[in-house]
């Protein structure tokens, strides 16, 4: 896929105020500083699509940018902060399930793990309530420049081998890195494919 145009569109504090529109979108999330700004920006080849900071939280709202006029890519708030006041949380919380939950046109949520830690628990809860939830999903690792590719295989192993003990197959795995652009190309033809089918259906 080649990204044409990527512009922002609103930031939305409910699902209520997202865009009324039949576009599908593609919604990105994870722990706060995994890197999810920085992936959106190499995605749409926008250096400052998604604001990217030192200090991680900074994503507060729903924020949904129009790609190509033809289907939208939405920044969702981190989770899992603990610097993060603890109403604060709750409302990033209450905001992300609404949107997940409610949002018709959600076609695929992205969520991102760091490539250089074993599975977090938070993580591992919140990939669990998808399942349960019956939200179409894959998982993002990324910053994996900065690890060995065999500390790599081993964290992204001990995912599958947790995620195999309940489920019967495993989601979509991407595997990212900022600096040698890596994956950028494999998720847009993964998005690109969806969008194909979905035409198709109509």
């Amino acid at each position: 896929m080649i990204i044409k145009t990527a512009k922002f569109v609103i930031s939305s504090t409910s699902v209520g105020n997202c865009p009324k529109t039949d576009f599908p979108e593609y919604a990105f999330i994870g722990r706060s500083n995994v890197g999810k700004s920085t992936l959106i920006n190499i995605l749409t080849n926008r250096t400052k699509l998604a604001k990217t900071s030192s200090t991680p939280g900074k994503t507060t709202l729903i924020n949904h940018f129009i790609i190509n006029g033809e289907w939208y890519l939405v920044d969702l708030p981190g989770y899992g902060y603990a610097k993060t006041r603890s109403k604060q949380r709750t409302e990033f919380q209450i905001i992300i399930t609404d949107y997940i939950k409610n949002r018709k046109n959600l076609t695929c949520l992205f969520v991102l793990l760091d490539s250089r830690l074993e599975p977090q628990q938070i993580d591992l809860h919140f990939i669990s309530w998808l399942g349960k939830s019956g939200v179409p999903f894959a998982l993002i690792f990324t910053k994996t420049d900065k690890i060995s590719a065999s500390q790599f295989r081993k964290n992204k192993e001990i995912y599958e081998s947790v995620l195999l003990q309940t489920w019967e197959e495993l989601p979509p795995v991407f595997k990212t890195s900022a600096p040698k652009m890596l994956g950028r190309e494999e998720i847009l033809d993964f998005i690109d494919e969806i969008n194909r089918n979905l035409k198709v259906k109509l």
